[in-house]
């Protein structure tokens, strides 16, 4: 049996999530396959940092809630080939949400405008939104 969840509960945990991890949250896009776990170490060249704005997410709305405004870094790091992502407290090292990259309708948890990166290109995420299942 599975458990279902009204819209407003589902909204309030995604919600949270943001809470949680605090405003001016860091997303780094890394090289290579995302670790096993989120506390595993880090794996991968950092291609691309972004200090996200205060509000980063959008209010969650039947169960889902996306970014929030533009997330794009005017000066990749390095170069490589982006293949997953980890998102950050303000700290740049407390990891909270991690998962895969592809190009936007590539079907990513994560989608971006080009996931071959040179350095000091600019990269936009282009989808990025986070859905509760129990409906």
């Amino acid at each position: 049996m599975a458990i279902k969840m009204s819209a407003s509960v589902r909204n309030a945990m995604l919600d949270a999530i943001e809470t949680a991890i605090g405003t001016t949250a860091v997303l780094k896009i890394r090289t290579g396959s995302l670790p096993t776990n989120i506390a595993d170490a880090d794996s991968g060249t950092v291609l691309a940092t972004l200090t996200l704005d205060s509000d980063w997410m959008a209010a969650a709305s039947s169960g889902s809630k996306a970014k929030a405004g533009t997330w794009s870094d005017t000066s990749a790091d390095n170069t490589g080939t982006a293949g997953h992502f980890r998102l950050y407290a303000s700290d740049g090292t407390t990891q909270h949400i991690q998962g895969t990259i592809t190009a936007t309708s590539g079907g990513g948890d994560m989608e971006l405008d080009n996931t071959s990166i040179a350095s000091g290109q600019s990269v936009t995420i282009t989808g990025f939104t986070l859905t509760d299942g129990n409906a």
